[in-house]
């Protein structure tokens, strides 16, 4: 059961088994982030992380909580939420559930930005943002370009496969820039690309904040447009839903998220596909599930940054997201195959 709640011209669909979702997966983000928080090598039990984040702890707890702990859990949770709902934007828009940013060139070009400003450039951690943004705007206006077809715009299957086709040009493009580096610099590179929340503070933390509360509620205005696009473009229009406007304005939210995602934890891979498939799988609802998505990927990412730091030997979150996506993966090969066989 599911309702249309509408103010002004703007309307919302209510749905109780996805708000339920929504608030279950946002609780278990919560409690993986104080434990998060609590992890190090000075152990700080979970009251004392709640005392310090209502500022009734002792000072040095709270210094260890709020300046060096919390902005690495905050980070994590708003790059997982951003990945997140961009996944589900561009799985809805392709109609693929591999039409995700990671693989669809979004991700690997903002890679790109970041790796000519640690590489060629030599830029600090402000430069590594700014490189990683404008890589995946870019790369996303250089598909949106190829994609396009006069007459017909973008096509959200043809956006996939020259996404595809340039995720491989810039794979290989990274490939060469870390073969030409210096040892030092291919290290920095390498370990930026796997994806990590090591060492992350607050100048991290409130540019992609300010990312998500901008784009995150364009997404969910053009939500209705996006669901109507899964019908197909031709019954979209016929509906009353400008197709190519609404689709640039959801690229615009999409990419924004990716960009900023990577922009603060490197490009951490599979979080954008597993949680708008599995977030959908929960709600048992079809449609792009955007909020739910996002609170899927904020507890993906908490709980694998988890998992990094609980390990004999600590390693970055993206190992941990790689593994599980993997994993993920080779369920839905199995699933898919059986449902064929079915």
């Amino acid at each position: 059961m599911s309702r249309v709640l509408r103010a002004g011209g703007l309307s919302l669909r209510w749905e109780p088994r996805a708000a339920a979702i929504c608030l279950v997966l946002a609780g278990a983000a919560l409690a993986a982030a104080v434990v998060v928080v609590g992890t190090g090598d000075v152990p700080i039990t979970v009251g004392e992380v709640l005392q310090a984040l209502t500022g009734q702890g002792h000072p040095g707890t709270e210094f260890i909580v709020t300046t060096l702990r919390l902005p690495r859990a905050v980070t994590g949770a708003l790059a997982g939420l951003a990945l997140g709902m961009s996944g589900a934007i561009f799985q809805s828009m392709s109609r693929n559930p591999l039409g995700s940013p990671d693989l669809i060139g979004f991700s690997t070009g903002s890679a790109t930005g970041a790796l000519v400003q640690i590489l060629v450039l030599g830029g600090g951690a402000a430069a590594v943002a700014a490189g990683s943004v404008a890589g995946a705007v870019l790369t996303a206006l250089a598909v949106y370009a190829v994609a396009y077809r006069r007459g017909h715009g973008v096509h959200g299957m043809r956006l996939v496969l020259v996404g595809v086709a340039a995720a491989a040009m810039l794979e290989a493009l990274n490939a060469y820039l870390i073969t030409r580096a210096e040892l030092r610099e291919a290290y920095e590179a390498a370990f930026w690309l796997t994806g990590s929340l090591n060492n992350r503070g607050w100048d991290h933390a409130r540019p992609l904040a300010l990312a998500v509360l901008v784009l995150v509620p364009l997404a969910l205005a053009s939500g209705r447009a996006l669901r109507m696009g899964e019908l197909g473009d031709d019954a979209a229009q016929a509906l009353g839903v400008p197709v190519q406007r609404s689709r640039a304005v959801l690229v615009v939210a999409g990419v924004g998220l990716c960009a900023a995602a990577t922009a603060a934890a490197g490009p951490v891979p599979f979080v954008a596909l597993a949680a708008p498939q599995l977030a959908r799988r929960l709600t048992r609802r079809t449609g792009p599930q955007l909020l739910p998505a996002a609170a899927m990927g904020a507890a993906l990412l908490v709980c694998a940054d988890l998992v990094s730091l609980k390990l004999p030997v600590p390693v970055p979150v993206g190992v941990v997201t790689g593994v599980l996506g993997g994993v993920y993966l080779a369920w839905l090969l199995a699933a898919e195959a059986r449902r064929g066989r079915a």
